[in-house]
């Protein structure tokens, strides 16, 4: 294993560094993590390859975690689209656990043996870093598994998902969708002791609703004596699908506004770091997590940012990185600017704001009171997510299909 004590830290280490709180995650199922890793070494630029190789050790490491249950990513998030991404890795393989999965239980139907074989690859992922969670007491560890994005408003069926995600491993956390149900099941899976992460989450509105159903949640919990000492929660805001999917661009060009990307962004800051020093202010045990997030030159400045990570330096949030994300951070190492220490207490840009503010779906996503629950899965966002979420689900039924039908 490669000695990276003398090796540069990588950005996600630096930004870590700016708060003892804050979390770097991967966004991906752990069975991947060793391809792209070889993958993206081979892309190292010249003399540096051992600084990418000592980077990438830390954040995860099969012998390291077996040995002392230790890695640089604090968890896992898994969606649709990314347990695809794994099956498609090694199809011969997951085609043969399909038929193992239809021959050991000749009662299931298609959807049946999907839902068997998505359960296998939470479990697959929760038991690689199992031994994080347990070194940590609970505290790190933990691999979030999704319920069907097809029933993101079939409370009952959310609910049965739910608890047999959280049966496969001890560190799974349920993701549940920002809609009205998934609201309702959360703070019942919080009443169970149940950890959870709110995902299809934009809005401000949304994050209001998803802290009073953990608040909830936690009140029926104490009182029914519940052990909740490995408990969490987190809640996604999906930073760039909330910006590039809602209809802000499309109100802005009705109305003769003329809308920047850094004037986009600003709006996605101003609506996080609105909802995190909300918790704070109050106390709320849910930690905000931050997802969807660009390398991307910036069009005042002309200078390679990921403002999605600098904008909030300082604060105790989770950082949720999919592979293509951190490899872009990687290259950009050098042109990144350091981090402001204490940027989470920046304000956003207030002409940004005034003129976004003229705009429907972004008042939607920024007042407390911008939407009712009803309405959270009709937003634009949450109806381009869910329909991407949708079409991979579809996608890797169809693969069990195919692999029945021989």
């Amino acid at each position: 294993m490669t000695d990276s004590a003398t090796m540069t830290k990588s950005v996600l280490e630096q930004l870590a560094d700016t708060n003892p709180g804050a979390e770097i995650w991967w966004d991906s199922s752990p069975i991947i993590f060793p391809s792209w890793r070889k993958e993206t070494l081979a892309k190292a630029p010249a003399g540096r390859e051992a600084d990418w190789d000592a980077q990438l050790t830390r954040m995860m490491d099969a012998e390291t975690i077996a040995e002392d249950g230790t890695m640089g990513f604090r968890g896992v998030t898994t969606n649709p689209p990314l347990s695809l991404q794994a099956i498609k890795l090694d199809p011969a393989g997951w085609a043969r656990r399909i038929q193992d999965i239809a021959k050991a239980d000749p009662s299931l139907d298609v959807e049946g043996v999907y839902w068997a074989a998505y359960l296998d690859l939470v479990k697959l992922g929760a038991d690689a870093i199992l031994p994080v969670y347990e070194k940590s007491g609970g505290k790190y560890g933990m691999l979030s598994g999704q319920v069907d994005p097809r029933f993101v408003r079939d409370g009952d069926k959310m609910l049965a998902q739910g608890l047999s995600i959280y049966a496969q491993a001890p560190n799974v956390m349920v993701k549940l969708p920002g809609s009205k149900e998934g609201y309702e099941v959360l703070e019942e899976l919080t009443a169970r002791g149940i950890s959870t992460n709110n995902t299809t989450s934009f809005t401000v509105p949304q994050y209001m609703r998803c802290m009073a159903a953990v608040t909830a949640g936690l009140q029926r919990a104490r009182a029914a004596g519940v052990d909740l000492g490995k408990w969490r929660s987190v809640i996604t805001h999906m930073s760039a699908r909330l910006g590039e999917l809602s209809d802000w661009k499309t109100e802005a060009k009705a109305r003769g506004i003329e809308l920047t990307l850094p004037e986009i962004r600003d709006g996605e800051e101003a609506v996080l770091k609105r909802a995190y020093h909300w918790g704070k202010q109050n106390n709320h045990p849910s930690k905000m997590l931050q997802c969807s997030m660009r390398v991307e030159k910036d069009e005042r400045t002309g200078k390679t940012v990921s403002r999605h990570i600098q904008d909030y330096a300082g604060s105790d949030m989770v950082y949720t990185c999919p592979p293509g994300y951190i490899a872009g951070l990687m290259a950009a190492q050098d042109d990144l600017a350091p981090f402001e220490k204490n940027a989470i207490d920046r304000e956003p840009n207030k002409a940004s704001i005034e003129k976004l503010l003229k705009l429907p779906s972004f008042r939607q996503a920024y007042e407390f009171d911008g939407m009712t629950p009803d309405q959270f899965a009709h937003f634009g966002a949450f109806k381009a997510t869910e329909t991407e979420f949708h079409a991979a689900t579809r996608q890797t039924v169809d693969f069990v299909r195919m692999t029945l039908e021989g």
